[in-house]
């Protein structure tokens, strides 16, 4: 989950979220930009450490290619990668999905990691946005649980010359950012929004008072 960033989207839209990340210096950063979300510090290639059924989806940015590394002598990859799925697919309820953004270093890291996903009971496969181009090319796996879903279809695929699909990937990314009209980060009403999120989550949280989101003088 690193920093905590993806987690603040998914908290302005209703949803509760677990982190985890092996760094603890990531994880400090997350607390001290205080996300919504609980966080754990642990290895992904240990396993999922949660009950079965727990979650209703997994969401993962850039974090799964790293389990092909053998950083000590007792990793093996393919352990690691089966372990993470294994108790990945216990985790989630069935139904649930899983979106795995990853980028794998060659065509046999990406084989690895798509087989121990199918190895651990999943379906789907891979779906590759702006295949043709150089900067704007991403790479998710899309995994189902229990049931087999429709793979959505990657972005830029229609589109033969790269600079429109380009400019298409950056103009959507904005009008996604934009389109809700949401509060301004850090004004009072975001604020308030955020300090109900925390109610209906149960959270202890301080009351609302004329106070509320005004900003403090320096200190000297």
């Amino acid at each position: 989950c690193g920093s905590g960033l993806s987690g603040d989207y998914i908290s302005e839209e209703g949803h509760y979220w677990i982190g985890m990340d092996i760094s603890p210096a990531m994880l400090d950063v997350a607390v001290e930009r205080e996300v919504e979300g609980d966080l754990l510090l642990a290895d992904v290639g240990h396993g999922i450490p949660f009950r079965p059924g727990m979650f209703d989806g997994c969401i993962s940015i850039s974090a799964v290619q790293w389990l092909c590394n053998a950083d000590k002598k007792s990793h093996s990859p393919p352990k690691r990668l089966y372990r993470f799925f294994s108790t990945l697919y216990t985790a989630l309820a069935r139904g649930s999905r899983a979106v795995l953004q990853l980028y794998p270093e060659n065509s046999e890291q990406l084989e690895l990691i798509t087989a121990q996903a199918m190895r651990a009971g999943f379906t789907g496969g891979m779906v590759v946005d702006y295949p043709n181009s150089a900067k704007a090319k991403k790479f998710f796996l899309c995994l189902f649980v229990g049931t087999s879903g429709t793979l959505p279809k990657g972005l830029g695929t229609e589109c033969a010359s790269e600079e429109p699909q380009q400019a298409k990937f950056t103009n959507e990314r904005t009008r996604f950012r934009n389109i809700k009209g949401k509060s301004v980060k850090k004004s009072r009403d975001w604020i308030l929004e955020k300090k109900e999120r925390r109610r209906r989550q149960g959270k202890e949280v301080r009351a609302d008072t004329k106070y509320t989101g005004r900003k403090r003088r320096p200190r000297f």
